[in-house]
């Protein structure tokens, strides 16, 4: 992810210009660097925080790590964009909010499919009444394959709930209001190397809403076809499907029957959301407006990320009240 931003940074973002690049393995920083002709390239974030000539971070490192980044990025008065989820904690997200406020610095949590064409659609459908009330959703995020394990360990990445739910949970409160309780079951059922980091590849979780409606995400690392993120949000007077299969409008049709491709991964159904979600912070913060999504927001999943982990973990429901 942080290849992908700085790539966009670096050369299709309106109003931004990448001036510096830091990341752990020097070499990474540095070939970038001389790839896109970028000015300056660091080991760590802190000589990049200390370069005058920046105005705004982009952090996308490892979930563990955020609150450092930002937190160092608020006091040296620099506008920060951070990759979800933003922490690991609640108390944490909290803390790093409280410094940002404090400060005043702009911030912006990462959360592109907000800045999807679909769910933009949908959103709007909503809010004219054409489904009525929402009362179910539904959200499926199947990856085709796991990430490395170094990645999926919980104490990296938060584990498959928070990292790859956090999503669904993110819209669920965007169309369906905020979430009484949860109630989660999953396992490592396709991968079973994924107990030894304590982490699952499938699970199913079943939301409660503070209005009555109803809720499931359906989380999976082996959709094994392709990339596989839908949502339906049901109303009293009808419903939303966002989503496809087909990432190429073509049907092959012979006797052997008829089919299509699959979307591939995350960058094939997302790329115009990451870039319109980077490009819509670069504007907030040259124009001095609001960012589009805000740190309640974040901490919100995170709340709800957390609950469902511990729902998992401990096979009971669990009120959102719980995870302060």
């Amino acid at each position: 992810m942080g290849r992908v931003y700085a790539t966009y940074l670096a050369s299709r973002v309106r109003n931004a210009r990448l001036v510096a690049v830091a990341d752990r393995s020097p070499d990474v920083a540095e070939s970038f660097s001389k790839e896109f002709n970028i000015p300056r390239w660091y080991r760590g974030h802190e000589e990049l925080l200390a370069d005058s000539e920046v105005q705004a971070v982009a952090v996308l490192s490892s979930t563990a790590s955020h609150k450092e980044v930002v937190i160092d990025a608020a006091r040296a008065g620099k506008a920060i964009f951070c990759e979800k989820p933003i922490a690991m904690s609640v108390e944490d997200a909290e803390e790093m909010l409280a410094e940002v406020r404090k400060l005043g610095v702009p911030f912006q949590p990462g959360f592109q499919r907000r800045f999807d064409p679909g769910y933009i659609a949908a959103k709007a459908q909503i809010e004219q009444g054409t489904i009525g009330t929402p009362v179910v959703l539904t959200s499926t995020s199947r990856d085709p394959y796991r990430p490395p394990l170094d990645f999926c360990n919980p104490a990296v990445s938060g584990g498959l709930i928070a990292d790859m739910g956090i999503h669904d949970f993110d819209l669920a409160r965007m169309y369906m209001g905020e979430v009484k309780s949860v109630f989660a079951t999953g396992g490592a059922l396709a991968y079973p190397e994924m107990e030894t980091i304590g982490d699952i590849d499938n699970a199913i979780v079943n939301l409660t809403f503070v209005g009555g409606g109803l809720g499931a995400v359906h989380l999976s690392r082996n959709a094994v076809f392709g990339y596989d993120i839908r949502t339906e949000i049901w109303g009293t007077k009808g419903s939303l499907q966002i989503g496809y299969f087909r990432q190429t409008p073509l049907l092959v049709m012979t006797k052997a029957g008829i089919s299509h491709d699959a979307v591939p991964y995350f960058m094939e159904r997302f790329e115009g959301a990451y870039l319109a979600q980077i490009e819509s912070f670069i504007d907030a913060v040259v124009n001095g407006g609001e960012p589009a999504v805000s740190g309640s927001d974040a901490v919100e999943a995170i709340r709800l990320s957390l609950a469902a982990t511990l729902s998992c973990r401990e096979q009971r429901v669990v009120e959102l009240d719980e995870c302060k």
